[in-house]
């Protein structure tokens, strides 16, 4: 895994590009490229972080 979602660790905030109502989410884990994401809207989501790149929330 490479990029942005090689950087994100535990209790960062992030967002799914393709899924904006899910709203903001939290990174529970960060394992071998499959990032378990605990989104407020949607609940706790396994991404495959080869597929898609989630965009950091900085606010």
């Amino acid at each position: 895994m490479s990029g942005i979602n090689a950087i994100l660790e535990p209790g960062m905030l992030v967002r799914h590009p393709a899924q904006p109502d899910w709203g903001i989410g939290q990174v529970q884990s960060n394992i071998a490229g499959r990032i378990t994401v605990n989104f407020r809207e949607a609940g706790k989501i396994v991404i495959e972080g080869s597929h898609v790149v989630l965009d950091i929330v900085n606010d």
